[in-house]
């Protein structure tokens, strides 16, 4: 355990700007809710090429391409200015912990990047971290390392599983949220503090045009939907909103669900319902057979721009160049993945408050951590 030192404030924190990097920053879910809560972030990291296009067409900030293990600290230092609070962001890829991966071990390559964002903060000290990840991820000894090295390194931490429903996301979808600060006690805001109204599938895609399996918007290329098969549209015909394929006659459900083992996975096949958030949007959401992803009304899954705005995005952010192809694999992918950014807004919101609100000295590590402030 390092020795915690108090140093004085050189000026009130709530006058100095708050400047932040996106480690892992994918198409700039996180990055677009933390600049609408105030927050400047400069850069954002990613080695998948894909995400380069949407986060810099959608926000402010550069773009580095680059696996986070072979990021060095002196990248991440020269893009904070003098006298700003500096914040390390990001969700280390979650696939490992995640409960759709049976097969992850300890020795999976991706636990190692946890451990890299580890590293970026001790080597380069800033004064607030934020982690974003799924909830699985708090039961595994990786995650409790990281937070053992934060307190080690002189950081107040919290961290709770989100609903972000609760926040005004259209979505069911529980995300583990850590914030750390070297300024104080640093906590999430509430649903209640936050301001926020929970919203249904209707409110979020209700006025989006009509489309048929296999159409693509003249207005919107994103709006367009998977083609389906003979079979599968035979079988969203006979769904309903909120039922599953034990709705259908014999014929129409599928060999592996008759057997005794598939009996008990009915979340596939299934339409959504107006009245209610949608399910949680994952990497394979554009596929009717992947989930609850069918339209509520029409015969067919939703569309690429209809999950994009049930992960909370503006129905105009960009995903791909606008005279360019879309490949519905490679965005599907990029939107399942992503922050949603209303939760990237409250995270934002919640660290202007607690700097706006912070009154006790800073906190450093002794000896001379490195800072670059």
């Amino acid at each position: 355990m390092r020795h915690c030192v108090e140093h004085p404030m050189i000026s009130p924190f709530r006058s100095r700007r708050i400047r932040a990097v996106d480690l892992f920053c994918g198409v700039g879910g996180l990055t677009r809710g933390l600049e609408d809560a105030g927050i400047d972030v400069r850069l954002g990291i990613d080695v998948d090429p894909a995400c380069e296009y949407p986060y810099t067409e959608n926000n402010k900030s550069k773009f580095l391409k680059k696996s986070v293990e072979d990021v060095e600290s002196h990248e991440i230092a020269k893009v904070f200015p003098k006298g700003c609070l500096r914040l390390l962001a990001g969700c280390a890829p979650c696939q490992t912990f995640s409960t759709y991966n049976q097969k992850a071990t300890s020795k999976d390559k991706r636990w190692w990047l946890l451990r890299q964002f580890s590293r970026l903060v001790l080597e380069t000290a800033p004064e607030l971290v934020t982690m974003e990840n799924v909830p699985r991820l708090q039961k595994q000894a990786v995650f409790r390392e990281f937070v053992d090295t934060l307190h080690s390194a002189c950081y107040d931490v919290s961290h709770e599983v989100v609903y972000c429903e609760e926040y005004g996301v259209p979505q069911h979808r529980q995300r583990l949220v850590l914030l750390a600060s070297r300024l104080g006690p640093i906590t999430l805001l509430t649903p209640e503090e936050f301001g926020a109204s929970r919203k249904t599938v209707q409110d979020a895609i209700g006025d989006l045009a009509p489309l048929a399996a296999g159409e693509i918007s003249d207005s919107d290329p994103m709006h367009r939907a998977s083609i389906l098969s003979e079979t599968n549209k035979k079988r969203i015909e006979a769904s309903r909103p909120g039922g599953t394929w034990r709705d259908w006659q014999e014929e129409l459900v599928a060999e592996c669900h008759k057997k005794r083992s598939g009996k008990t996975y009915p979340g596939v096949y299934g339409r959504m319902s107006w009245g209610e958030a949608a399910p949680t949007i994952t990497t394979q959401f554009f596929g009717f057979g992947n989930g609850r992803f069918g339209h509520p009304e029409q015969d067919r899954a939703i569309s690429l721009r209809e999950g994009a705005i049930l992960q909370s995005f503006p129905k105009n952010y960009l995903f791909a160049p606008p005279e360019g192809p879309i490949y519905i694999k490679t965005v599907g992918r990029l939107i399942g993945n992503a922050v949603p950014p209303i939760l990237g807004e409250v995270i934002g919101r919640s660290i202007m408050a607690h700097v706006a609100n912070s009154s006790q000295p800073m906190k450093n590590t002794h000896p001379g951590a490195r800072s670059h402030a």
